[in-house]
């Protein structure tokens, strides 16, 4: 029973198109060892706000989107350092998404939202067909940010040792040329993107050459 504003409905519509849109795009870009966890991601993310939508969940669904946006910027805003060889500010801005990734998607979810969700609604309503498809879709998230987060600390933790982000644990290219896997691996550090850059952390920490990227 919670109403849906026009301002909600074109934020939904706009999270889904751009997901759909990572969907496809992901069999276009540069394949690499995460694209079926990567494929996992799109599909829960676009299974939860479709789902969310259609049961008029529209309050815990825009508050799920909002806290997996809060970190995307960051992300995006390192690799525009990195394009103009900014080395410092883009190693700054990474650091800077790895607190803000740990803190919301290791702390805020699952604590907050997933307590509300699997705890509370069952002490409140019980459990109901679709609640079990609800919840399996944002612990499947949340499995997935544990990996992500596992990634981006090692990566950072490299980083304060080196001086610098200088390579991305998680997304060596799966190419069939040798030449572009050393290509990729010699110039390319962490900051570095596809060439489309098409894909994010929300989910997302995904694509490109960032550890915890979707």
């Amino acid at each position: 029973f919670q109403p849906l504003t026009s301002r909600l409905y074109y934020y939904y519509i706009l999270e889904l198109a751009f997901y759909w849109s990572l969907m496809f795009s992901q069999f276009t870009d540069i394949k690499r060892k995460d694209f079926l966890i990567m494929f996992v991601h799109h599909l829960a993310t676009i299974g939860l706000i479709t789902f969310s939508y259609m049961n008029n969940m529209v309050r815990v669904g825009t508050l799920v989107l909002c806290l997996h946006d809060a970190s995307d910027f960051l992300l995006e805003a390192a690799k525009l350092a990195n394009y103009a060889k900014y080395q410092r500010l883009c190693d700054a801005f990474f650091m800077l998404f790895g607190v803000v990734f740990i803190v919301t998607r290791l702390g805020i979810y699952p604590f907050w939202i997933l307590n509300t969700t699997l705890f509370e609604s069952w002490e409140l309503i019980g459990p109901y067909p679709s609640w079990w498809l609800f919840n399996g879709l944002l612990v499947t998230l949340q499995v997935l940010h544990i990996f992500w987060s596992y990634l981006i600390i090692r990566t950072a933790s490299k980083a304060l040792v080196r001086g610098k982000v200088s390579k991305d644990d998680r997304s060596d290219v799966e190419s069939s040329s040798e030449e572009e896997d050393v290509t990729s691996n010699s110039t390319k550090g962490v900051c570095s993107s596809s060439s489309n850059g098409s894909n994010r952390s929300n989910g997302h920490v995904a694509g490109g050459q960032w550890t915890g990227e979707e």
